[in-house]
């Protein structure tokens, strides 16, 4: 039961493709209940699987989402897009008013999320009014390919000048800054921390023995069936034998594709999802994946030998970004998205199997950091005394 007496932290947190940012989202949540009574608006569906962390109290909103267009679409038959949108800004709203948070923590807005600005600028504007400092939760790196880079910068820093109170960059400083891939042509004057990677809590053995098997995964499985298709391809050429994990948001149709294609291979097993996937990393030979924030993390905890092939478009480039980091950090190896297929994968299995990881000096403990400084923004009529330097941009 969470404590009465502590402050209300009210999380904002709308995921739209995958799952990474809903699990960073939890991890967090639960490191700020030491400090904060935190309730929790989950904007997208809820995987199966994944459980809302005890104490943290959840509202669902109707979820909605992405396809692949980037087109906002329902993903509840009971609601169409315009109706969860009016209920949603409804018990946003309603939320502020009975929580009366001394924090507002939205995950990744005004960096992201134009799409939901609707809902979320009313819901800053009401806590701001009952006195709630307003704070922005963010990953490492920012997709930066947008054919409207500039503006969308430009739009980012006047919204957060004029609305937040702090930006929280859920990195180590020494592995990606904030200013990497965010580029506005006016000076960002909101204080900007960065925390640290955040990770689950989690009890792992990196160093236990291993199977003979590769682990292919590809965060929560919605952009993965063309890794899946290309493994299964590199199985077929190589015997190499593979655990898939799907991802609970891996489309049915391509699940059962996936298991009829996977039917009779012996060396093949399909699993639809785990509950902690660095944790069955660590049971594997060697992983093949994407490399989402989180997934990128459980690569490095566990130290599994790992190939990453980054999931991109011509306008999401931050799992490319992130690769190449860690490539250089000689953390893992990496293979360019474009040239995915059954027979490159089969090529690289060698390397991979032969592959020795370095460990990745990151500072891991940014959920930890995160509670102290929220705390601290939630305590003080002006700004927090540990705060990094302001971010000075050129505005030219």
């Amino acid at each position: 039961m969470a404590d009465s007496k502590l402050p209300t932290l009210l999380f904002y947190c709308q995921h739209s493709l995958g799952i990474g940012h809903l699990t960073r989202s939890f991890a967090l949540a639960r490191a700020l209940r030491e400090r904060f009574r935190v309730v929790f608006l989950n904007g997208g569906r809820l995987p199966q699987g994944v459980s809302v962390p005890a104490g943290v109290q959840c509202i669902h909103l109707p979820p909605l989402g992405m396809d692949d267009g980037h087109a906002v679409i329902s993903r509840d038959d009971d609601f169409d897009v315009a109706t969860a949108r009016a209920e949603r800004r409804r018990l946003i709203q309603e939320a502020v008013a009975r929580t009366r948070p001394a924090v507002l923590l939205v995950e990744l807005f005004p960096f992201g999320r134009k799409k939901f600005a609707t809902e979320i600028l009313p819901m800053i504007r009401a806590a701001r009014r009952l006195g709630a400092r307003v704070a922005c939760s963010l990953r490492d790196i920012l997709v930066d390919g947008r054919k409207d880079q500039q503006h969308h910068d430009d739009r980012a820093c006047w919204l957060v000048n004029r609305y937040f109170d702090a930006v929280l960059v859920h990195s180590d400083a020494a592995f990606a800054r904030l200013e990497d891939s965010f580029r506005p042509r006016r000076v960002l004057r909101t204080p900007v921390w960065h925390t640290g990677f955040v990770v689950p809590e989690r009890r792992l053995d990196a160093q236990r023995a291993r199977g003979e098997h590769v682990i292919v995964s590809a965060g929560g499985g919605i952009v993965g069936d063309g890794l899946f298709r290309a493994a299964l391809d590199a199985h077929r050429r190589t015997g190499v034998p593979m655990q898939i994990v799907a991802g609970p948001f891996l489309p049915e149709p391509q699940w059962q594709a996936l298991r009829h294609e996977a039917a009779g291979l012996a060396g093949i097993t399909l699993l639809r999802h785990v509950p902690d996937l660095a944790a069955v990393m660590c049971t594997a030979r060697a992983s093949i994946s994407q490399c989402g924030y989180n997934t990128a993390l459980d690569l490095v905890v566990s130290e599994v030998p790992a190939l990453v092939v980054p999931y991109a478009t011509a306008t999401e480039n931050e799992q490319q970004q992130r690769a190449a980091r860690l490539a250089s950090l000689g953390a893992l190896q990496w293979m360019e998205p474009h040239l995915l297929d059954g027979a490159a994968l089969a090529a690289a299995l060698p390397g991979l199997l032969r592959f020795r990881p370095r460990p990745a000096a990151l500072a891991l403990d940014g959920a930890e950091r995160s509670a102290t400084l929220l705390a601290q923004l939630a305590g003080t009529a002006v700004q927090p005394q540990r705060v990094e330097a302001e971010l000075a941009w050129s505005t030219c």
